[in-house]
């Protein structure tokens, strides 16, 4: 897969004459984490619907412009907050959801693979209410990998699982999505402090780049440095706009 390019969202987003955000600037690391660290409310999911090129309500004005020029919309993924499985279909078939609905031949070798690579290679004929969540959030993994995009948005994916498959979840993702251009929101001060190469803090007032750890993600849940950047983040978000 070739890496994914350098991604610059800049702009401002309305709903009904009311700011939901002004003057947002987003430069995404290129083949690389971004986390984008916030409250609720703020329009941090707003920005991932934006940059995927989906419906959502507001009215924007700005740019999400990739470094090699070419379009960014048709080169995303997403991943949600919930699974979002389809409960008859077997895992297998969630995993191919996306090219039934193009009308394209299933790979099932390759989805079979991917099941593999996420730890589920002996669950790809069950239904979603057999497993745990965080299979499920493994299946959901290996849906977004099967699109085979550069640009992957992740909404809270890990936000519901339980302290430690959520730190497996992490190190599972970032290793299967090397090389993409991932953007991460979170409400998690220790998640981004884990795996972003580049973090944003975005406020009501704006959003502000943070350094991340000088080590490389993804970073060790105790190290000192992981912590520490982990408080100050936290803090920074209580400081508010």
């Amino acid at each position: 897969m070739t890496p994914g390019p350098a991604l610059r969202f800049d702009g401002t987003a309305r709903i009904e004459g009311r700011a939901l955000f002004g003057d947002i600037a987003l430069d995404l690391a290129p083949g690389d984490w971004t986390c984008l660290l916030g409250v609720s409310g703020v329009g941090k999911t707003t920005i991932l619907r934006v940059i995927a090129g989906l419906e959502t309500g507001v009215d924007f004005a700005g740019q999400v412009a990739a470094s090699d020029g070419a379009p960014v919309s048709d080169r995303v993924a997403y991943m949600a907050q919930q699974d979002l499985l389809l409960p008859w279909a077997t895992v297998e078939d969630n995993v191919l959801l996306g090219a039934r609905l193009r009308g394209e031949a299933p790979d099932r070798a390759r989805a079979a693979a991917l099941l593999a690579d996420v730890g589920l290679a002996a669950h790809g004929q069950k239904k979603p209410f057999a497993l745990s969540g965080g299979q499920r959030q493994r299946v959901a993994l290996a849906r977004t990998l099967m699109e085979d995009r550069s640009v992957i948005l992740l909404d809270e994916p890990f936000s519901a699982l339980d302290a430690r498959t959520r730190a497996e979840m992490q190190e599972l993702a970032y290793a299967l999505l090397k090389g993409r251009t991932v953007l991460l929101v979170t409400h998690d001060p220790g998640e981004a402090a884990r795996l972003g190469a580049r973090i944003y803090v975005m406020t009501e007032g704006g959003a502000e780049a943070v350094a991340p750890p000088p080590s490389k993600a993804p970073r060790a849940v105790d190290d000192g440095e992981v912590l520490a950047s982990q408080a100050a983040l936290l803090q920074r978000l209580r400081a508010g706009p």
